[in-house]
């Protein structure tokens, strides 16, 4: 496809909302970010003289890497590019700065804004300097060859805050920077928009708009959602199609089809919880949630399994009896109907194909994974930034439509702060909810200042929380409900990575993002417990700031294999759990949480496998995102004739597996991951162990109900769509009958 074919079918933009005013940095604080940034991205230069401004390497070292560069590209690529590349720091790429000011700004918590300050005061002054750098000169003003030195025996630290802001700040960067560079992008051939499919027409939707005001805006329904994603939409259509009136209501903007796949950076912006940068307190693991019409549904990877039977069986055992039920059954076959889930039209990429054709080799349970797409091929890898064929049978395309056809109305721009309760016949009872909605501005996006903003009320007869499970139980909090289970139990089936590099380019962007599972290792304990073999999403910036930084030239060339490589994660269901509460500061959510030692070790077979599985497919180099495992690098080995390779009993692999196990993986070492969250709201047996009951109610309320991921009992082990749906559809098709029940005794509405 040619440049122009690609500029015609690139997605609209999707300009941001202003950062805001002010810095939480002063000016000498901002310097040495800075500085430290461009020792992580730096420009580089053949040169044996040190500079403050470029990272001198040899001349023999510079050519070499110029050869690397050139070999991999086009003979029509400029021939000027990999000089450009090379001499590109973090600070000289348009948008890097402001990308930073935004996450630091808007995005961290006060907590780790405090640390950084702390750092980067202390490197601008004669004692932290010579206490964290060994020299007396600040450390902007020190040149990036001693800089360089210096954030490589940080990563190295015996003292742990000095290695873990180390790992954090150059991860930060990292992405940052993987999401801005203008030259990235053409060093590794990555379109900006999908080459296979084409754009897609989306639903219309219409949403409710409120006129300026001082005076709250109060509406009246039978049922308000909080929350448009796979749980809330799926109750949206089931009560509407029932006769319901019903409202939904999300802090997030709709984008159409025509503005997908966003780009990396705006994608953080518009679509993610946080920019995409949640951490846990002790930064041990990344957090990525979705924060879009839609929810998670908008950005997931279409992997739609049901739920297994050995997780169903461990939650009916603990009193909840619905889950081995035909009922559950049913509810899973129906929403996997609605979604036209299906394997057979599935083309896998060269990353599921590894999977695929590895497993079997070496006689591993692998299958295909069912995708969302309506019985479409689907060969698309960028849906973690919004489908923009359509294809993807998320809430957008199938739910939401369905309950506006039915009657449902919608408010985009809408922050529930909190549920409004009466007492009804001596029972605390949820009347609706009150929140700030925030119109879209003057041109119908969201980053002009001329914006209406109003409180709203919404009084209602059911109100069903359905924000996600980090958002969810932090509601619940903030209107007053005191049960010590809020909050906790957060499962977030944590991963880490495994990457290889191939002779051949594979374009990793390119097909299904998750078309296959390795489930041999999931039940590692019997208990339930162990890991799933799956493959990554395949986006510079969501996989190659992952992988450890030892120094900036070898990460520019690094990056630059990527078009040569596959990623795989080992994903625990975890039996270990941690929780969620409100920043004592601001009210934002905090995430408590680390990968415990018993799941870390379920991960590290996982992480052996798909070594193990990457070696037989012909890989010439294997990686993992353990900082102190080095890569394993094939060596052409010729053997005799007759005498019969060895292949995973490679002696040196075997080395390199045994090294693995050894070192373990520990955090600040290993890079550890979410994009699953499960848990804080669970359903139970009773108060004592639980948030809600089995029908989805809130203990202690009447009229107020959940459904969303919050509410699973433990983690589902599998990807939570599929799960989701089928308990919410379970929740509102019950809640349906009682309201038709309640219409018959006449019991009205209660407003």
């Amino acid at each position: 496809m040619t440049s122009q074919e690609l500029s015609v079918l690139a997605p609209l933009t999707s300009p941001l909302p202003p950062p805001p005013e002010g810095n939480v940095l002063t000016t000498s604080q901002w310097t040495t970010l800075m500085a430290i940034a461009d020792t992580v991205i730096p420009a580089l230069r053949a040169s044996s003289t040190p500079s403050r401004d470029r990272l001198s390497i040899t001349a023999a070292d510079y050519a070499t890497a110029i050869d690397v560069l050139n070999a991999s590209q086009p003979s029509s690529i400029d021939s000027d590019l990999p000089q450009t590349y090379l001499s590109e720091n973090a600070s000289s790429v348009p948008g890097f700065e402001v990308l930073m000011h935004r996450i630091l700004n808007e995005y961290m918590n006060q907590d780790s804004i405090k640390g950084i300050r702390i750092l980067l005061s202390a490197l601008d002054t004669r004692a932290g300097c010579l206490l964290t750098t060994g020299s007396t000169t600040s450390f902007h003003l020190q040149s990036v060859n001693v800089r360089h030195q210096v954030l490589q025996n940080w990563l190295q630290s015996y003292i742990p805050p000095l290695r873990q802001g180390a790992k954090g700040l150059s991860l930060l960067f990292k992405s940052a920077w993987l999401k801005q560079s203008p030259t990235i992008g053409r060093i590794l051939g990555f379109p900006r928009a999908p080459v296979h499919g084409k754009p897609g027409k989306g639903f219309d939707y219409s949403f409710t708009q409120f006129p300026p005001g001082s005076d709250a805006e109060v509406l009246e329904t039978d049922v308000v959602i909080v929350g448009s994603g796979c749980g809330g939409s799926v109750c949206a259509k089931n009560l509407s199609e029932a006769g319901s009136r019903v409202v939904v209501v999300d802090k997030a903007y709709h984008f159409p089809p025509e503005h997908l796949p966003m780009s990396e950076a705006d994608a953080g912006v518009h679509l993610f919880m946080n920019g995409g940068t949640e951490a846990s307190d002790d930064n041990s693991i990344i957090v990525i949630a979705g924060q879009a019409w839609g929810g998670g549904g908008t950005i997931n990877w279409s992997a739609s399994l049901q739920t297994q039977g050995f997780v169903r069986k461990e939650w009916a055992d603990g009193g909840l009896p619905f889950f081995t039920s035909s009922d559950f059954q049913t509810s899973l076959d129906r929403v996997c109907h609605l979604m036209g889930v299906s394997a057979n039209q599935i083309e896998h990429n060269k990353t599921n194909d590894v999977l695929l054709e590895g497993a079997r080799k070496l006689g591993y349970s692998v299958k295909p994974v069912p995708q969302n797409t309506a019985g479409k091929r689907h060969y698309c890898g960028y849906c973690t930034l919004g489908c923009g064929s359509a294809e993807k049978q998320g809430p957008v395309v199938s739910t939401l439509p369905a309950a506006e056809k039915a009657g449902a109305h919608f408010i985009e721009g809408f922050n529930v702060e909190s549920v409004l309760f009466e007492q009804v016949k001596g029972k605390k009872t949820a009347i609706g909810v009150r929140g700030t909605w925030r119109s879209r501005d003057g041109s119908g996006g969201v980053s002009g200042p001329d914006k209406t903003t109003r409180t709203v009320i919404i009084k209602s007869k059911r109100v069903i929380v359905s924000a996600g499970t980090l958002q969810s139980p932090l509601l619940l909090l903030r209107s007053g409900l005191s049960n010590p289970q809020i909050g906790r139990n957060l499962k977030l089936h944590p991963v880490t990575l495994v990457g290889a590099t191939f002779p051949e380019r594979v374009n990793p962007w390119e097909g299904g993002i998750l078309t296959a599972v390795v489930d041999e290792f999931q039940n590692l304990d019997t208990h339930g417990h162990g890991t799933k073999l799956e493959a990554m999403t395949m986006l510079p910036s969501w996989y190659m700031p992952f992988m450890p930084w030892t120094s900036g030239l070898d990460f520019k060339l690094f990056c630059a294999k990527f078009k040569h490589m596959t990623g795989f994660i080992s994903l625990a269901r975890d039996r270990d759990s941690g929780r969620v509460y409100p920043d004592p500061t601001d009210g934002r959510c905090r995430i408590q949480y680390s990968p415990s030692a018993y799941d870390r070790s379920n991960m590290l077979e996982g992480i052996l496998a798909l070594a193990k599985i990457c070696y037989v497919s012909g890989a010439t180099e294997i990686f993992t995102a353990t900082a102190s495992v080095p890569t394993f690098v094939r060596q052409d080995t010729k053997f005799e004739e007759g005498q019969p390779e060895p292949g995973i009993n490679d002696v040196r692999f075997q080395a390199w597996l045994a090294e693995i196990k050894k070192k373990g993986l520990f955090a600040p070492d290993t890079c550890f991951g979410s994009a699953h969250q499960m848990g804080t709201c669970r359903m139970g047996s009773s108060p004592g162990n639980s948030v809600v009951d089995s029908s989805g109610k809130v203990w202690g309320t009447e009229g107020l109900y959940m459904a969303d991921a919050s509410i699973f009992p433990s983690a589902s082990g599998v990807n939570p769509m599929v799960t989701n749906m089928a308990i919410s559809d379970w929740i509102s098709r019950k809640m349906a009958r009682n309201l038709r029940k309640e219409e018959r005794l006449g019991e009205g509405p209660r407003l």
